[in-house]
């Protein structure tokens, strides 16, 4: 299969940008200090640098330093004046910490995360495309049983317009 970009880009021609996404979803644990193992494939797009905030949904999200940076380009655009856009600053910059990957492929998830999000030591990290999520496996056990079901799912996505 051939490469594209620059030598060294390990990318493939024919899937390009989509493996440049994050994907799947892993079973992880966490140790008494707080390092958990990022799934191999994760570690090639985060190893220029990332970021990990507080999510929306009682978990914790990471991104790359690329995608953190276009997030808070947009917030920091959003009015002052407005409170909806002062409390999203909050969530996200008071929340945020670099991340770095140790040589076995871990990062440190802050004890103030962990606390947030009532993480001990079990997680599941969920793909999202541009960024990855990392659950407690309670917290994401309770999301799934809140918004599973077909009709629900087609409600709820309707909206979207999601075409191919």
């Amino acid at each position: 299969m051939g490469e594209c970009g620059a030598p060294g880009n390990r990318r493939s021609a024919i899937l390009g940008d989509v493996e440049l996404m994050f994907f799947g979803r892993f079973d992880h644990s966490i140790d008494t200090k707080g390092r958990m193992t990022v799934p191999v494939q994760f570690r090639e797009l985060i190893a220029q640098g990332a970021f990990m905030t507080l999510g929306f949904d009682h978990n914790l999200m990471v991104m790359t330093s690329e995608s953190f940076t276009r997030l808070t380009e947009r917030i920091n655009a959003m009015s002052i004046t407005n409170p909806t856009a002062r409390e999203l600053r909050r969530q996200i910059f008071s929340n945020a910490t670099p991340l770095e990957l140790d040589k076995a492929g871990r990062i440190l998830i802050p004890q103030f995360l962990r606390d947030s999000v009532d993480m001990d030591t079990n997680a599941t990290i969920i793909g999202a495309g541009l960024y990855f999520e990392i659950w407690a496996d309670q917290s994401l056990s309770s999301h799934q049983e809140m918004v599973k079901g077909e009709e629900l799912d087609q409600q709820r996505f309707a909206s979207l317009e999601i075409s191919l």
